[in-house]
């Protein structure tokens, strides 16, 4: 953002120089990317003097080039070669003489020179404004004007407040407050008072008005249909008005921060604008339709010409300014050509609203359109700077424009905006901190700022924030505000500022998801967090429903259009990055929210993904080549379940396409998640060619469960266990899934686990078939289990197995 220093201490009056003012600035969050000189305060203009064009020909050599002969006083003439479109014979213009020095718009200085152009010999330069660093006109020489004396050095015409400063800000996007040069001076004056140096804040005033005497009824009426998207709107009808140049002053002002002067109202609107932070717009009164303004949604498919010359098709959501015969201005974003302010302009019906941010901003960005109306409407202005700045634009336009005004202002403002009340502990403060602050210091500092206190106690104090600080809505942004005041260079150990939640104070499901993260960290995974939105055709890919996807109106390319609904294409996208540079040893984790659409609603949900692919173990002599497979992945997501206090899970086989094979992992019923291998045409498409196995777990389940979890305890028993073996010769369909929840039906009290440590598939075996080793653990709570009672329990699982599934015992 582009700040004028004169403009700046209209508001703030200060001894501090300009280096000093961005210093603070920037250390109260407003950096200073630049500051420049403007004006005067260019070129020192030494040996630049008024002339006047005695005689203008043609330059032999070259079409565009004019061979002048300048008259500078004492009995001077000088010969000078110009290509200016506009020289004409008996001009006053400026003249830079031989020696001097002016400055280049980059800040170069640069030294008129005797020179030969085309042959011809020239001795000076007639200038421009932008060359002599009085404006960035550069369309053609500066004409001065006829009465001024030839000779008369041009310092001594530029007056005092051509002299300037441009300020340069890299505004964040929350900071909505400060998007004008009363709100950087009212941000300025609260660092200063904290600082304890001396400066005169002039608050906004506008009491001239209430003096007028508003006669008559306003000839435009207003009605408003869609108060949701425009919650206050007010308006003022001026006539009699004259079209004209805008005071010198306020030229001054725009031309300073780059905006180039056209008429007196269209003037004063972007001066309200840059000067308040509020956006208004004039209409030509005599165009609007039976002179009645409606505030409502557009119709799709409407045709809209912009202020551009563009004709652009509604999409039937954006909040038009209209009338009977249809749409005047998109709101708070453009202008129509067919209603805007002209030379021939006697009346205007003055706009000044505050719009809903959302429905700017998804109407800007559907048009591709960012002017300096939506780019303060889309990020939240002050509701409570509409009248006043209608009102001093109106004062301005009396002044200026030789306005009258009549009927009343117009102001829809059924729902006013409320303040925010917020609590402020004192704690919280020195925990964030790091260090104690001084209770009065603090109140001295919020108080500033102009965020007044309700009510306090020894722990805390309750706070009304005013609505122009639309990014202060929490404890911690009340704290921030503390601090950027307070000043981060005063903080004794800034390493002890806390830039994450004290665990003290975090919620429980925070504190599982570190536990989970940590024991994930233990058996060396690493976590990789991936954006929320990817491709599109990623649906294909990976199989995903296409009707339950969630597509962004305005995606910023064609690569970030669709809200993940998997966390599989993120995680695969690292795998395949790590392999690329030769680290194919993968273990990933990621915590994220995926994102589903039904006829009615949004849902998203956290789910926990990992990814395993690669050695078991880093290659050296002492270890074998060991792969990790679905087993390990299995074994660490159960392990990782049952020290979170879910056990009991059930099995079943995974139809879903992304694996060649897998498991459906549910709980009393519920999908819990589904782990496997994925499937080789899916790795194929991604460019990666060694196996992958991935689990994604429905993680707002399982915190779910792990808070109404309490760990019970038991007696180790005092009875052995005893294990038993099985090889089974089953058909290649059969999962282990089937097998092992054929084995729970069973409902055998003494078998205590089923563990499956073998598979085996090869050419020694028939064709279609493959082998299962399982490993059986048997256990009597009451006593020991005798041969007898084991071999019953063996013998029901091995009728089980034959029965169910043809299988046959292998020796």
């Amino acid at each position: 953002m582009k700040l004028s220093y004169n403009w700046l201490s209209t508001y703030l009056n200060t001894d501090l120089d300009i280096h000093k003012i961005s210093e603070i600035l920037t250390n109260i969050g407003l950096e200073v990317e630049g500051i420049s000189a403007t004006g005067s305060q260019k070129s020192s203009l030494e040996g630049v003097t008024v002339g006047k064009v005695l005689t203008l020909q043609k330059h032999p050599n070259a079409d565009k080039l004019k061979v002048a002969t300048v008259d500078i006083g004492e009995n001077t003439v000088l010969q000078i070669v110009c290509g200016a479109p506009n020289i004409e014979e008996a001009q006053k213009v400026a003249v830079a003489t031989v020696g001097s020095v002016l400055t280049s718009p980059d800040g170069k200085e640069w030294k008129i020179k005797e020179a030969k152009l085309r042959g011809v010999e020239s001795f000076g330069m007639i200038c421009s404004e932008a060359e002599l660093g009085i404006s960035e006109n550069h369309d053609g020489i500066w004409l001065l004007e006829p009465s001024i004396k030839v000779g008369t050095p041009l310092k001594e015409l530029i007056k005092k407040q051509d002299s300037d400063y441009l300020i340069e800000i890299g505004l964040t996007p929350n900071r909505t407050d400060a998007m004008s040069h009363y709100g950087v001076a009212r941000d300025l004056n609260a660092a200063l008072i904290n600082l304890n140096l001396k400066a005169t804040f002039q608050s906004l005033t506008v009491d001239e008005f209430d003096k007028i005497e508003l006669k008559g009824e306003s000839p435009v009426s207003v009605e408003i249909k869609n108060s949701e998207s425009a919650p206050r709107y007010a308006g003022l009808y001026l006539e009699n008005i004259q079209i004209k140049e805008s005071p010198e002053w306020l030229q001054n002002f725009l031309k300073t921060i780059g905006l180039t002067p056209i008429n007196n109202v269209v003037d004063i609107t972007n001066y309200i604008l840059h000067d308040l932070g509020q956006p208004l717009h004039a209409f030509d009164a005599e165009k609007i339709t039976n002179k009645k303004i409606i505030v409502q949604t557009s119709k799709k498919g409407d045709k809209f010409k912009t202020l551009d010359g563009v004709e652009r098709e509604l999409n039937g959501s954006e909040l038009m300014i209209s009338d009977k015969n249809g749409g005047l201005c998109m709101a708070g974003i453009y202008g129509g050509i067919d209603s805007g302010v002209n030379e021939q302009t006697q009346s205007i019906f003055l706009e000044s609203a505050y719009f809903e941010p959302v429905s700017i901003r998804k109407s800007a960005k559907f048009h591709g359109l960012n002017t300096d109306s939506s780019f303060r409407f889309e990020r939240g202005t002050d509701p409570n700077m509409v009248i006043p700045a209608l009102k001093k634009a109106a004062l301005l336009l009396i002044e200026y424009a030789n306005a009258e005004i009549k009927g009343k202002i117009f102001d829809f403002y059924p729902i006013p905006i409320q303040d925010a009340v917020i609590l402020l502990r004192y704690h919280k403060i020195d925990q964030l901190l790091g260090q104690r602050l001084h209770r009065e210091t603090i109140k001295n500092i919020l108080n500033s700022l102009d965020i007044q206190i309700l009510s306090k106690t020894d722990d805390s104090i309750e706070v009304i924030v005013p609505p122009y600080r639309a990014d202060v809505q929490r404890e911690v942004d009340l704290i921030e505000e503390i601090l950027r005041i307070y000043g981060y260079n005063k903080i004794e150990n800034p390493e002890k500022i806390a830039f994450s939640v004290n665990l003290k104070y975090a919620d429980k499901s925070q504190t599982i998801e570190n536990f989970a993260a940590q024991t994930l960290i233990s058996l060396g995974f690493f976590e990789v967090m991936n954006n929320s939105v990817g491709s599109l055709h990623y649906q294909d890919i990976f199989n995903l429903n296409k009707e339950s996807g969630v597509q962004l109106l305005n995606p910023l390319s064609s690569d970030l259009m669709l809200m993940r609904q998997s966390l599989l294409p993120g995680l695969l996208e690292n795998t395949e990055y790590n392999i690329n540079r030769k680290s194919s040893a993968i273990r990933f984790f990621e915590f994220g929210k995926i994102y589903n659409q039904s006829e009615k609603s949004y849902h998203e949900q956290q789910n926990l993904a990992l990814v395993l692919s690669g050695n078991k173990t880093i290659d050296n002599w002492n270890n074998s080549k060991e792969k990790l497979s679905f087993f390990t992945l299995k074994g660490i997501v159960f392990s990782l379940l049952n020290q979170l206090g879910i056990n009991d899970i059930d099995e079943k086989p995974c139809t879903n396409s992304i694996f060649s094979e897998g498991l459906q992992l549910e709980l009393s019923g519920k999908n819990l998640g589904i782990l496997g291998e994925v499937h080789s045409k899916i790795l194929k498409k991604m460019d990666i060619d060694q196996s992958v196995f991935y689990a994604e777990l429905d993680w707002d389940f399982i915190v779910k469960i792990t808070k109404e979890h309490r760990t019970k305890f038991k007696e180790i028993s005092k009875f052995p266990s005893v294990k038993r073996d099985l090889a089974l010769l089953i058909d290649k369909s059969v999962s282990y899934a089937d097998l092992h929840q054929s084995v729970k039906k069973l409902n055998l009290n003494s078998l205590k686990s089923v563990q499956l440590f073998d598979v085996y598939e090869g050419d020694k075996l028939p064709q279609g078939k493959k082998s299962y080793a399982m490993s059986f653990t048997l256990q009597n709570e009451e006593k020991t289990l005798n041969d007898k009672e084991i071999d019953e329990i063996m013998q029901k699982l091995i009728r089980n197995f034959k029965e169910n599934f043809q299988a046959e015992l292998r020796g």
